[in-house]
């Protein structure tokens, strides 16, 4: 207990783990999962709030389009409701800590809209990158209040990405990069999480290590952006090691990283590079692991141990894109414990994942 204790202090992850040893496994993997969920309440009988309470859920989602009902909403409908929502989702935390999460970016991208009762026009980044500093700042403050307002505590943005690439229409094209320098690129993503920590909003640097050089959307399909990545492309998350609360894993297939496994899956991304050659030590959360550049390759149970095995903290499940593939907390716990008692994950990359998450809420 002694080494692994000093361990984790040299790396730079000791946190309140040591001080709950007794903790059972299979709540320290419910710590790892943020899930998405049907409904637009979560009283002490819905099936969210049950899961939060017997497997320890790290987080969840929030969304507002219903892939299975379109004229209902998914879990956003109107700010009281929203503000509700939350509140209940805290009850059922075992800390009052849950990890609330949404896509609030500007743009195309912001779940909170003016339809809902929200402010809703939130400018894409590549209009912020025109604004000047206090009109910036001005901007992600009032977007930073409005999420914390409802109790939203972790904003999965600011995009890192770089416009290096015309032809990509999921990053360039939607207007969701600042610009294509790096050191400008890491300024304005520092100004985003400013604003977010001055209101108590954890935030997610994207889609590592580079998205924006790609052709192809990981939503829809496997995406290699080997032709076209550029090394300049890793310097936002370099430049942002230290400030940075998360960052996030993307599944876009890179040969100059690794030739066999996506970004997210990739033990040679996330912990090689990301963490050893970058120095960042902190959370990394996986994109949505049900995107089809990964269902449509790996099933579920290798995914999932590809995705701990590689480093990531956090594995993401929406249940979102795709009814018909929607996934239970008990699935996702239960495929976990076993491959820890099978020996294909070490018992011990779920203990380092759970230090990372704790020292993470601890700033909420």
């Amino acid at each position: 207990m002694f080494r692994k204790i000093v361990l984790f202090q040299l790396i730079g992850i000791y946190t309140a783990w040591a001080g709950t040893p007794n903790l059972p496994l299979q709540k320290r993997i419910g710590q790892m999962l943020m899930v998405g969920f049907h409904g637009t309440t979560a009283a002490s009988h819905t099936k969210i709030c049950e899961d939060i309470k017997r497997y320890n859920l790290g987080g969840v989602i929030l969304f507002d389009f219903n892939p299975v009902d379109k004229s209902k909403p998914k879990n956003i409908a109107n700010r009281a409701q929203l503000t509700k929502l939350t509140k209940e989702l805290q009850t059922c935390s075992q800390d009052g800590k849950l990890l609330i999460a949404v896509d609030q970016e500007g743009g195309k991208v912001q779940r909170l809209k003016s339809a809902y009762g929200f402010y809703g026009n939130f400018p894409k980044a590549s209009d912020v990158s025109r604004m000047n500093k206090e009109q910036i700042q001005s901007t992600y403050q009032k977007m930073s209040q409005e999420l914390k307002s409802v109790g939203i505590n972790f904003d999965l943005a600011p995009v890192v990405d770089l416009a290096i690439n015309p032809r990509n229409q999921v990053i360039y094209g939607l207007g969701r990069s600042f610009g294509k320098d790096p050191a400008t690129v890491a300024s304005y993503a520092s100004v985003f999480i400013n604003a977010m920590h001055r209101s108590g909003v954890l935030t997610s640097i994207k889609h590592f290590p580079g998205h924006g050089s790609s052709l192809g959307d990981t939503h829809k399909g496997f995406v290699d952006v080997t032709p076209l990545w550029q090394e300049a492309e890793l310097e936002p998350y370099l430049l942002l090691a230290d400030k940075a609360d998360t960052v996030m894993v993307a599944h876009v297939f890179n040969k100059k990283l690794d030739s066999t496994y996506p970004a997210s899956l990739s033990y040679k991304t996330v912990t090689q590079k990301l963490r050893w050659h970058l120095g960042y030590h902190g959370v990394v959360i996986t994109d949505d692991l049900q995107m089809g550049a990964i269902s449509q390759k790996y099933g579920l149970r290798n995914t999932l141990k590809l995705a701990i095995n590689a480093g990531d903290d956090i594995l993401l499940f929406g249940n979102q894109l795709d009814p018909r593939t929607t996934v239970s907390t008990k699935k996702l716990v239960d495929t976990v414990m076993d491959l820890v008692k099978k020996g294909e994950i070490k018992e011990e990359n779920i203990e380092k994942a759970y230090a990372r998450i704790q020292k993470l809420k601890q700033k909420i």
